[in-house]
């Protein structure tokens, strides 16, 4: 029997290199679309809903609690699912072409002041042996090379070029970009390399390990960066993503081109890297309040 979803799924992993992340995501929300389809009526197939049916799927989803920024990439994962059905030639239309997104408000990154991170780096004692210097030197690579989560878990020590000062990064659907770095992330590296390799014995594969001398998985990265943010910030979020964001913001402040932050941050489009205009200007608005007597 032929399953449409598995078919659409496999697609991604195997021909367009999506993450399992993006995957899963894109399942979740075919799953959910053809639960609530067959409860209007089961009778109505992927071949046979329509517009409409969308529509108030995304509505229901809405009244749940969904804000329009997960709606909108679930409606995302739908359109690629039906481009992917009229490529096949299973389909000849896509009801999604009618229905649009849902409108998102701008949402500004959390990112670390210039006096937060200095804190980080320079005033936190960590704990001795592999794991205090593995923790450290996370934190200084999402600092000085804006990469993400997903990126930093996948480095293998071969991605290194410590004479270049360069990183290799394997992004979204296996594209690669060549991130150049510091003096003081490339020094951290030559303190921590020759730890690793007497804690896991050998001088290949993985950056980074867990306890059990595995390569290092999100969760355990998620909660080392959460650790360390919280005791420099009381800001709410302290995710690595905050560390990318101050990475960004920290280099157009500092006069770099928005192209050039866009290739170093891996973005497709130069107005994803816009965003943290908008940051600039938001915190420049705050100054000009507290500053200007009339203000």
């Amino acid at each position: 029997m032929m399953n449409e979803i598995d078919d659409f799924i496999n697609y991604l992993l195997a021909d367009k290199g999506y993450s399992k992340l993006t995957a899963k995501e894109y399942r979740s929300a075919l799953q959910s679309l053809q639960i609530f389809y067959r409860s209007l009526d089961n009778q109505l197939t992927w071949y046979t809903l329509d517009a409409d049916v969308v529509r108030q799927w995304m509505a229901r989803e809405m009244a749940r609690g969904e804000n329009a920024r997960t709606i909108s990439k679930q409606l995302s994962g739908v359109r690629s699912f039906y481009k992917y059905m009229r490529r096949v030639g299973r389909m000849d239309h896509s009801p999604v072409t009618a229905v649009k997104s849902p409108k998102i408000h701008p949402k500004l990154p959390s990112f670390l002041r210039n006096s937060e991170v200095n804190q980080l780096f320079d005033d936190i004692d960590y704990p001795s042996g592999y794991e205090g210097m593995r923790d450290r030197t996370i934190l200084l690579t999402f600092y000085h090379t804006g990469i993400r989560l997903a990126e930093l878990i996948g480095l293998d020590v071969e991605n290194i070029d410590l004479n270049q000062r360069e990183l290799k990064v394997t992004g979204k659907r296996n594209k690669q970009r060549i991130v150049p770095f510091s003096a003081e992330l490339a020094n951290a590296f030559r303190a921590y390399l020759p730890v690793r390799q007497a804690y896991v014995s050998t001088d290949a594969g993985a950056l980074f390990f867990n306890r059990r001398k595995l390569r290092i998985d999100r969760r355990r990265v998620g909660l080392i960066v959460k650790h360390y943010l919280s005791l420099v910030t009381t800001q709410r979020k302290k995710s690595p993503h905050v560390l990318r964001h101050t990475f960004a913001s920290a280099m157009l402040n500092n006069g770099a081109d928005l192209e050039a932050i866009k290739e170093l941050l891996g973005h497709e489009s130069v107005a994803t890297t816009e965003v943290y205009t908008h940051t600039t200007f938001a915190d420049l608005k705050k100054q000009y309040k507290l500053a200007h007597p009339r203000a």
